[in-house]
């Protein structure tokens, strides 16, 4: 459920999207762990984490996150999250602001989604529902790399339908619920007082590019990445230099 390196205090916090598991960060974060203590965790109902929530939400979510770092001893951290983990990002920073000393947007957003989103988000419930997670794995997860990336990087995607193979049919729908109905959260970047990484794909089909304009100026101290011929997948994408603009960011924060 968690891994975690405990080498240096200075800690980063990684949470996985929609349909993943820290697996998906365990390559990315190696270069790091000297510098950082590095801190992966899994995200109720998906991976290792059997939690069960209540109401599932950003917000339980959230607390969920929160339960786990206090049972790591971590008083601070810089949050790291991908998609839907930065969505609970959100609802962390939200809540837990005090625990921040930095939070990063890895392909996510602090906008809620638009109805046509949510109209999406309704039938493809329906369709997991309807014929299974395995059919819904075998459509999801190739659009989320841009085309160009898709032959080189057959491995990491093979990875991630394997991982959305093992996740609970109810994680995966009580998921795409939870995201459908989170509230607008661009406030929350306007007065959150750490500062904010973000990180978009250029041809990212989940955070296109005109949404990630409209908010990433919204923080009072913030770093944008915008990266080309990239889609929704950085840390297989763009491994490099997704990687190096979280060290970059972890290093003006901790020195």
């Amino acid at each position: 459920m968690t891994k975690t390196h405990t080498h240096p205090t200075d800690t980063l916090v990684f949470l996985h999207g929609f349909c993943e598991s820290t697996k998906v960060w365990e390559t990315f974060t190696k270069p790091l762990e000297h510098k950082f203590r590095i801190i992966l965790l899994d995200l109720p109902g998906f991976g290792e984490n059997t939690q069960s929530v209540h109401e599932y939400s950003m917000e339980s979510m959230a607390d969920d996150v929160k339960r786990q770092l206090d049972e790591q001893g971590v008083k601070k951290c810089i949050l790291i999250g991908h998609s839907m983990g930065g969505y609970v990002s959100m609802a962390f920073a939200e809540k837990y602001e005090k625990m921040l000393n930095g939070l990063c947007l890895f392909h996510s957003s602090a906008l809620p989604d638009t109805d046509e989103k949510k109209e999406n988000r309704n039938k493809t419930i329906e369709f997991v529902e309807k014929h299974g997670v395995a059919k819904f794995m075998q459509s999801f997860v190739k659009p989320l790399f841009y085309a160009d990336n898709r032959k080189k990087l057959r491995k990491e995607i093979d990875l991630m339908v394997e991982i959305g193979k093992n996740t609970p049919k109810e994680s995966i729908t009580s998921g795409l619920a939870a995201m459908r109905d989170r509230p607008d959260r661009t406030d929350v970047l306007k007065n959150v007082k750490c500062p904010v990484l973000f990180i978009f794909g250029k041809k990212d089909g989940a955070v296109p590019l005109d949404k990630a304009l409209e908010q990433c100026h919204l923080p009072n101290n913030s770093m944008v990445n915008f990266l080309g011929k990239t889609g929704h997948m950085g840390m297989f994408e763009r491994t490099y230099e997704t990687r190096k603009a979280i060290e970059k960011f972890a290093e003006t924060i901790y020195g």
